[in-house]
């Protein structure tokens, strides 16, 4: 029996900018709802409705769990799938008399749209009931992260600030979702010995790790990742498949890349004249993607043809004939090793499938359908079944790792965003001072303390140091950084006068309204 532990990763940072009518970091939001995040649901909802069994466990990062609870982000998403059907009636219409692909792929993205706000509307605006729904029925486990997905190597020697981020995660996920979490999904797979200690002491049973953690293990591996791993201190860990997982995450060979799928980048957005797509764009005259692409891949050319729905399902279909190929040989090959009760873990960020990969979420329901059909030969489990029904461990010793290139921690700290840390960790050292000067403050001093916590855990988010390196949005998220830090010492120069800047407090609870139950205490020194 080859077991499949399939687990997705859905993360935003968080960008919640209500100044201004319409902001264009907060269309990374929006984009993974109306692409990922609720044609998701509406996939599992079919597969419900044919009685498809299937297990598979899903994180919410904190930062997104508060994006998508927010009244006023609910709102502007409404708005942003408004303006999407209307866009949408127009394309129908502009393309009727032109293109016949093109107007075949209009009347999909407008249906599929306006699926999207029904179900929405019908969930009122909060998907994560419908997520908690499927986690009670005993589809899917939901797993917990830190509370800003900061990559917590590069903070190993402050355990106050990294205690911080796990417990205002785990506190996070228990108040919207009413359960204790097993799991928690370290930001880029991040780990660092004595990390495990901090898990522990918070609850956390097991971690996800990547590939390379087994092999570059101190310790000789018995089962090579493919059964529960158990670490220092009692915490177990799962090791991701980097055979089977590359074979979809490849941005080289992977299945996204076949050039019969549809060109991601290649979108109206960018190229009709400005005078028609204007009330879609941001001000002012800034181009975006509008979700509305009627090319494929094609190759490493400027000459695209059209994109073919036939041609790219005709494709997913061999896709999952290939996949489900790969598991058989490799759990064959697995079984002469003598290694049985094998695991195949998976790990993918939940915007791969639908946004990134438009065919992706049509792959992944034809692979758990295949997966259910055929329960002779597979086994979608969660990791907490796999861990509470494992007996042999592998008790193995694991370094400092990430899923980084070459395991390392390059693309959070480089020549291009090591100026962060300095500025961070100075933060968390004036932090753990007010801690320790201010132990048991309540009412408005507690606030203000608590409110110079938010800062500093949306400072050391892994997010902007990765767009710097990445040189995307470089001057927005160093804008962030600094903003984040110039508050958190407005707390700090005032606190350290005995004071309480009232009228800024209020502003700031306004403007990042995040971890409503979050306690500056989490920062203590450990």
């Amino acid at each position: 029996m080859n077991k499949i532990n399939l687990m997705l990763h859905a993360h935003q940072p968080y960008v919640r900018h209500l100044e201004y009518e319409k902001f264009l970091e907060e269309d990374w939001l929006y984009e993974a709802l109306n692409e990922s995040y609720i044609p998701l649901l509406r996939m599992l909802r079919k597969l419900d409705e044919d009685n498809v069994d299937y297990r598979f466990s899903i994180c919410f990062s904190p930062t997104l769990i508060s994006m998508l609870e927010d009244e006023p982000l609910q709102e502007r998403f409404i708005k942003y799938l408004e303006r999407h059907i209307e866009l949408g009636e127009k394309e129908v219409q502009r393309t009727k008399n032109e293109e016949k692909e093109c107007h075949e792929m209009a009347r999909i993205y407008l249906k599929e749209t306006k699926l999207n706000l029904e179900l929405y509307l019908n969930l009122d605006r909060n998907i994560l009931k419908e997520f908690k729904r499927l986690s009670e029925i005993g589809k899917i486990e939901l797993v917990a992260s830190a509370a800003t997905h900061a990559f917590l190597p590069l903070y190993k020697d402050y355990p106050g600030a990294v205690n911080a981020q796990i417990a205002v995660g785990i506190s996070t996920h228990k108040r919207v979702f009413g359960q204790n979490p097993k799991g928690f999904w370290l930001p880029e797979c991040g780990y660092y010995p004595g990390l495990e200690k901090l898990l522990v002491d918070n609850g956390v049973e097991w971690i996800q790790l990547p590939s390379q953690s087994v092999i570059s293990s101190p310790d000789k591996s018995q089962f090579g990742g493919y059964r529960p791993i158990l670490m220092p201190g009692g915490l177990k860990a799962v090791a991701r498949d980097w055979n089977l997982t590359n074979l979809v995450w490849s941005d080289k060979t992977g299945y996204p890349c076949d050039p019969d799928y549809r060109e991601f980048y290649r979108d109206i957005g960018y190229y009709l004249p400005m005078d028609y797509v204007r009330p879609y764009m941001h001000e002012p005259m800034l181009r975006v993607f509008t979700g509305y692409k009627y090319y494929s891949i094609t190759g490493n050319t400027e000459e695209k043809v059209y994109y073919s729905p036939k041609k790219a399902q005709e494709k997913v279909a061999l896709h999952v004939d290939n996949f489900l190929y790969n598991i058989r040989k490799k759990g064959k090959l697995l079984d002469a090793y003598g290694i049985q009760n094998h695991v195949f873990n998976l790990f993918f960020d939940a915007e791969l499938f639908g946004h990134r990969w438009y065919e992706g979420l049509s792959w992944l329901e034809k692979v758990i359908r295949a997966l259910a059909q055929d329960n002779k030969t597979y086994e979608m489990v969660s990791a907490s079944s796999v861990i509470e029904d494992d007996e042999d461990y592998d008790e193995i010793r694991i370094n400092e790792t990430s899923w980084g290139p070459r395991g390392g921690a390059d693309t959070w700290l480089d020549s291009s965003n090591a100026w962060i840390y300095r500025h961070t960790i100075k933060a968390i050292e004036r932090m753990q001072e007010l801690t320790e000067r201010f132990p048991d403050q309540g009412s408005l001093k507690g606030r203000f303390l608590n409110q110079a916590s938010r800062e500093l855990l949306l400072a050391m988010a892994s997010d902007w140091p990765c767009i710097i390196h990445d040189n995307t949005s470089s001057s927005y998220a160093e804008k962030r950084i600094k903003n984040h830090l110039g508050s958190f010492n407005v707390v700090h120069s005032s606190m350290c006068r005995n004071t309480v800047n009232t009228e800024w407090l209020i502003k700031a609870e306004k403007r990042n309204a995040i971890f409503p139950d979050m306690d500056y205490r989490y920062f203590e020194k450990k």
